[in-house]
Formats: structure tokens, sequence, C-alpha cells
């Protein structure tokens, strides 16, 4: 067997990052400040499986706990060695023990799937265990720039003999089937046989979800039926098939020697264990590197009897390329994004770390193939089993399209390639025409056994079709409109019509459209008659799709023709939709001032929070949902999420009011909620209020503020983070502009800042892409800068003054406002 070629370098000693920044309140932080990384210092004990989630891995497609390659050896500290695929699923038929129609039939669930990432180390007769010996140096490093993990450690065995490892993680961002590891161990003080044993351990299984329904899915045991096991020279591989989604996996791995030693290798297998084992005659002193290829093929992306053909051509060529030029590659995707999205404050090393922390596990966990989406915990852990919500149109999605648009528009092709199942969701819900899509779900059937916060949330429609507008504002991609958009927004539409109605309110004289029996974003109040936000995007909604109408039929005649034909819309449809919105009910208490949650949340009983222990929160893993529906208490932002995405429907003072109202009611219990209180509150003016929400956003995973991230990073609250920048402290909001044209007036989208500057700051920048444009905004105490890095020129907004960035004049530097006084 030929060794690999690979000039190896000998070890220095474990230096500890020396650019952390010194804060005088971090103390209560559980790693050192650093903008671009974060280090563990010492081996976790206690918050070992926390700092598996933290520390994970991940391409969009791939997602690798931060396990060690040796596994947890340390008798009970608490470990999940988890590696999970995107869209790679199983699943079950949910079981009623009281049935009913329509109820949803079939789970699906994110699987974890055979661990590639093995590495066994023996040092002569000695195994390297972690409960042994000594350890004498630590620590490993995730790099937000490189995307490695990074391990280094000297320890000693029971005998004496004394190692340094090191070890380095990729999953790369240029393969979405490959990951790739490079594992270096040095004898310090001895020579003699070091032994490497690289294998594939398919003897895994799911978490149990247990009384918290957040955590995972309710299937114990193995799920993956081996078919095939396949060993040649180097290469070791796997073929593994789901009981019932019929899902076929191979998993696989391709092995690589550096050393200048004499060694042997052999091919092993041991229970479900499979692998390649080498013996190496050690030199005191130099390097011996084990550089592991490894792959994930699924027959979602292709026939499943190509599997193993497949995996061992992408190996092979990734052996050629070497970890190194793996790791070249990585760096240069990073260098690409963060050139793109990167968001930078000054005078809080912390919440920089934060910041970055999130952005990047975002890009870590979305899919960017167009046949998968970014689930609730992202690809570090099994809370929620995997599943898509609404979280991606309402909270990530617009991170992605500002930043990464093409990213963005991969999320809505996704939609459309499940419409169908949306189709057939409505119909089960005996909606005659239509579309509904699953409250939450993989493959596209809804997994929601709760309809009560499930299935009742319609909204899921409207959120869709608002992103979709989003996008059409920020892109004008008009070939995704005609081939897929257009489709998504009429089908949903259609919809609200057979789930509302016209009818006159109790002591009203207009006719009115209200919707019925529906669940708003706030899941503590469910199953009520107009829900504000539902009626509020439903208008939206409905408003769209007649202007999308108005447009195709205008611009472009024959696609509307070939579509109107394919979906049997005709005018009645339209004018029915124009009513609708026209005389769509939007509860208000006039006494109050206040837009009210739904027709009943203002007759409820105030929830007693002063006589709610501190422990009794989240409330729904201590009160039956009864107790809490019939109470005036909400879990997270309802008509404020209304606030934002239909911005220009309030006035300043309405927002003002509602937020006063309804932040006396609301226990923030979901991580949703936090970042759009942030955001109402920078621009009521709130800006103590506005910058507190933020914190408890920013940091909610690295801080572990909800104490379940260990199962876990929670992905709303990232792209929550973002949009707390950018929409609150920036003010950002996109403003319909009417200008005249040749075919009489139009309408354009154009961006608006009202930029604040929280007093802990001392400035803060971040970028957007919009209509082809990469713009930047700067905001410092004295000065918001504006400078247009990409693109031709664009017309953008400035509290109330227009300012056109073009290339002769790129930049435009405004004076600040002094800053009004806190309203709070």
């Amino acid at each position: 067997m030929a060794k690999c070629n690979k000039q190896l370098q000998q070890p220095d000693t474990i230096k500890m990052k020396d650019d952390t920044v010194q804060l005088s309140d971090a103390t209560h932080l559980s790693f050192p400040p650093e903008s671009w990384g974060l280090t563990e210092q010492s081996l976790a004990d206690v918050n070992n499986q926390l700092n598996e989630t933290l520390f994970a891995l991940g391409n969009g497609y791939i997602g690798l706990r931060a396990c060690a390659e040796e596994g947890e050896q340390r008798a009970n500290v608490p470990s999940l060695n988890g590696s999970y695929l995107n869209g790679f699923y199983e699943s079950e038929a949910i079981q009623y023990p009281e049935n009913a129609y329509g109820l949803a039939r079939t789970n699906q669930f994110m699987l974890n799937v055979p661990n590639a990432k093995c590495i066994e180390l023996h040092i002569e007769d000695e195994v390297f265990d972690l409960q042994r010996g000594s350890l004498d140096q630590y620590q490993r490093h995730l790099d937000f720039k490189t995307g490695l993990l990074t391990r280094t450690l000297q320890w000693t065995s029971p005998k004496g003999r004394s190692i340094r490892l090191h070890s380095q993680r990729l999953v790369s961002f240029d393969n979405k089937h490959l990951f790739a590891i490079s594992y270096e161990v040095t004898p310090l003080n001895f020579s003699g046989r070091i032994s490497l044993t690289s294998s594939i351990d398919s003897a895994v299984k799911n978490i149990e979800a247990g009384d918290d329904p957040r955590v995972g899915s309710a299937i114990s045991g193995p799920v993956l039926h081996k078919l095939e096991v396949m060993q040649d020279g180097d290469f070791t591989a796997t073929l593994h098939r789901t009981h019932n989604s019929g899902l076929c996996l191979a998993t696989a791995q391709q092995n690589c020697l550096h050393t200048t030693a004499s060694y042997t290798s052999t091919l092993q297998q041991s229970g479900e264990k499979i692998g390649q084992r080498f013996d190496v005659d050690a030199v005191q002193g130099q390097v011996i590197c084990l550089e592991k290829f490894c792959s994930y093929y699924s027959s979602r992306d292709f026939p499943a009897a190509s599997l193993l053909t497949t995996s061992k051509q992408a190996l092979v060529m990734a052996q050629v390329q070497g970890f190194t030029q793996l790791a070249k590659a990585q760096r240069a995707y990073l260098d690409d994004f963060w050139a793109q999205a990167d968001v930078r404050v000054s005078g809080d090393a912390a919440l920089q770390q934060g910041i970055h922390f999130n952005m990047f596990h975002l890009l870590q966990s979305v899919g960017r193939d167009g046949k998968t989406n970014i689930a609730a915990k992202g690809l570090t852990g099994e809370g929620y089993e995997g599943h898509y919500f609404w979280d991606t149109e309402i909270y990530i999605f617009p991170f992605f399209l500002y930043n990464k648009p093409e990213i963005a528009k991969k999320l809505l092709e996704y939609r459309y390639q499940y419409l169908p199942q949306a189709r057939e969701r409505a119909r089960q819900l005996s909606h005659a025409s239509g579309a509904l899509y699953p409250w939450r779900t993989i493959d596209g059937e809804e997994c929601s056994a709760y309809f009560p916060a499930g299935t009742a949330q319609y909204h899921i429609n409207a959120d869709i079709a608002y992103s979709i507008k989003l996008y059409m504002e920020a892109t004008g991609d008009t070939d995704f409109l005609l081939k897929q958009g257009a489709e998504i927004v009429l089908e949903t539409a259609r919809l609200w019509m057979g789930l509302g109605h016209f009818t006159r309110m109790r002591g009203q004289q207009q006719e009115v459209f209200c919707i019925n029996e529906v669940t708003g974003p706030d899941e503590y109040t469910a199953q009520v008659n107009n829900n504000y936000y539902t009626n509020a995007m439903a208008q939206m909604h409905l408003r769209f799709a007649v202007d999308i109408v108005t447009q195709l039929q205008t611009q472009h005649a024959e696609d509307y023709h070939q579509l109107a034909k394919k979906i049997s819309l005709d005018n009645a449809e339209l004018d029915a939709w124009q009513r609708a919105a026209a005389l769509m009910f939007l509860p208000y208490d006039a006494e109050r001032g206040i837009h009210e949650q739904d027709d009943s949340f203002l007759n409820k009983k105030p929830w007693d929070f002063a006589a709610t222990p501190k422990d009794n929160y989240p409330l729904l893993l201590h009160y039956h949902p009864l107790v809490i529906y019939r109470h005036q208490v909400c879990k997270q932002a309802d008509v404020l999420l209304a606030l934002l995405l239909l911005s220009d429907q309030f006035a300043l003072d309405d927002k003002r009011r509602d937020f006063d109202f309804y932040e006396a009611v609301t226990t923030h219990d979901s991580s949703l909620s936090t970042c759009i209180f942030s955001i109402i509150a920078a621009e009521v003016g709130y800006h103590d209020k506005a910058y507190d929400y933020f914190m408890q956003t920013a940091r909610l995973d690295l801080d572990n503020t909800h104490g379940n991230t260990h199962y876990g990073v929670h992905t709303a609250a990232m792209g929550g983070t973002w949009l707390g920048i950018a929409y609150g402290f920036g003010g950002m909001r996109i403003r319909h502009v009417h200008t005249e044209g040749g075919s009489g007036e139009q309408t354009r989208a154009q961006l608006s800042f009202a930029p604040v500057l929280p007093r802990q700051w001392q400035d803060y920048q971040f970028r957007v892409h919009f209509q082809g444009q990469l713009l930047e905004l700067e905001v410092n105490q004295s000065h918001a800068t504006y400078r247009l890095l990409r693109g031709n020129g664009v017309k953008l907004n400035h509290g109330g003054q227009v300012l056109e960035l073009t290339t002769e004049q790129p930049v435009w530097m405004l004076s600040m406002p002094a800053q009004e006084p806190n309203h709070a």
C-alpha cells in the first residue's frame, strides 16, 4: 500500500489565543470574547453537551456535532454524538388515541445517521482515554473565518507516555456531501507502537423527546437497515435504507496516512463498526497524520444503485485535493461570504462574537439546493425533529435575501417543489381549491400532531407570500415570478376565501370579512376568531396576488394566460379577493387605542405573573394548554410582528401604545419574541429596552439563556439578531415610491433607513444587497455613512431625505440627529 505524500510539520508548543478582549463584565461569559471565533480553554464537564452544539460544523446538508473523534469517554458526562443530513428523514404513522378527520397522519423526523468521524487511538498497550492519565494542556477553537474546528491537547498516559494531539475538521461548502478530518499525533517522550483506527459506526439512534416536545423524536433505537458493506483498500462504506420512508444512504470514508515511519494497515469489522487500522512504528518527536475524507450520499440526490460508486469517486477526488486544499477552498468561500455580509459593532466584544457566531451558524444550517430548507435547530441537534417552520420566511429569509440572495431564492424554490403537497393538504381540510402549506414538515407533508398550535396557524400561507413579495422588491427577479413565485402566491391566496367569510359583526352596519378558528404567531392563544396578525397578513396576501395578476396581464400576457389556464383562475376570483381585502376585519380597541390580538383577547382574565414562580417558565411545560388559552398572556410577539412586517400601515403612536400593552402580557417563552420587541422598541424611541431585548437575542445560544441549546441552536433567534441590527437600530424598511412613467403611475421599492446608535456602542456597520447593488451603512455618534460597494447606483431614503448613490458619488455622509430621550 502506497503512502500518501505530504510535507509534515513538527509540532510547536500549544499557544493560547492572545487576541481576546478582556471586559470588566466578562466573568459571566462562557467563552473569552473574541470577534471571529469560539475558544474552549479547558475540557468541559457539565457543559459538554452544550458545547457539542456550539462548536458544531455544517454546510447546509451535513451537520456534525462537536464530539471528539474518539467519542465521549468520560463516565456521567452528557453527550449527544450526532451526525445529521438536511432532508434525510424517517417517517412514522402518528398515533391518535382519539381520531378525527383531516388530522396529520405521518410524522417525519431527521435521523442521526452513521457516525463517520470515529478515530480510536492506542499508544502501545494503552488506549487514549481522558478518564485516565493526565490532560496537561487543552484547547478547542471554532474559527468563523476558516470554518475549521481545531482541537489541540497534550496528554500523558497512566504509564507516563506523553503525546500531542492536533485535530482539524471541516464540512465542505464547495461539496455538500463531503467533510474531512486531519488528525495528527506526536509522541513526545517515547518511540513505540501507535495505532489509529478510522471507522464508521452505524450503532446510532435518535434522542427521545420525553416530556418536552421541543427536544427530539418519539422513536428510540436504530431505524436504518443495513444493505451492504464495501471495503476496498483505504475505502470503507456502508449502505443503509430507512424502514418507512424508503430512503437509501451511503456513508463512506477514505483514509490517507502521512508518516515517515513504517506501518501496517488492516481492515476491520466489529458489530456495527467497520473501518481500517493503522499500526505505526512511531518515532519520538515525529508527526503521524491521518487524513480522513468522509461523504454522505442519499437517494434523495442520486439513484440508490449508484450511491457507493458515487461515494468512492468523490472521496478519491477529495484525497487528491488533500486536507490543506480543502481548507483553502473553505476559507475562500467564507472570505466571499464575510465580504458581502459582515456586521461590525464597536464597543462590545462579546456582542460582536455573538453576531458572528449567529451568522456563521445560519450559513452552516441553511439548505442551498432548492430541495431542503432550514430547521428550527439547524443541523446542530434533534430539537423539533429537524422540521422546517414559518421561522424560515419571517426570521431567517431576510438575512439571506440581503446577504446571499442566491440562497434566499433556493429557499423559495423549496416551497415551490412542495406546492403539490400543499394543494393536497388543502383538500384534506375541505378546501375545494388553493393550497395550504404545512406548519411543520421536512418533505412537504404536515407533521404537526397538535393542530391548535399547528395546522390552525394558517398564516403560514401569508408568511410565504410575504417572503416572495420581499424577494421581488429586493431582486426584481421576474423569471422566478413567472416560473414559480406567481403560482405559489395565487394558489395560497385562494385558501383565504374558503377559510373566511363576509358577515356583519354585532352592532355594525357594514359588512366585513372575518377569518375564524385560527391561531396566530402567539401559541399561548389558540383557535381564535380574527387574529389580527393573520387577518392583516391575509389582506396583504390578497392584495399582492391581485397586483401580480395585474402585472402579468400587462407585461407578460402569454405567461399569465398559461398560468391562469393551469390553475383555472378567473376574474370572479380576483374580484372576490379585492373585496375581501378591502373589507378585512382588523380588531381595534378605540378606548385603549390598541390593536386587539383577536376578538376575545381583551376579555380574558389577565395572567397572574406576580404569583407565577420563576421555575414555572416556560408556561407550556407547567400548565395545561387550556389553562394558558383562557388567560390574557402571550408566548411571543403577535400584533407587534404585524407592526414590523406591515410597518407603513401604522402610526408611530399606535405602535407605541401596542408595545406598552403587549410587553406587559408577554413571557417571551419563545426564542422568536425578543428580537421583534427590540425592533419595535427602537422604532418608538424606547432605546434602552431595544438594546436589552436585542442583547437577549444576540447571545441567546452562546449564553444558553433558554436552557435548551444543548439540543440545538435557535436559528430563528440567530436570524432575529441580524433583523435587530438592520431593521431595529438601522431602521431599515422597504418603502413604495410612486413615480410617473410612460404607462402612467408606477410603484417601485426603495430602501429606507432611520438609524439610531445605542449608547453602549461606538459605532456599527452592516451591508445589504438590494436590486443588484451592494450597499454599506456605517453609523457612529456623529454621522451615518452610506457606501455603494458594488453596482451602478441606487436611490435610498435616510430619515425622509432621498439619496442617490452612484459610481461618481458612491459615498454619502449625513449628520446623525440628536437622539431623542428614551420614552420608556
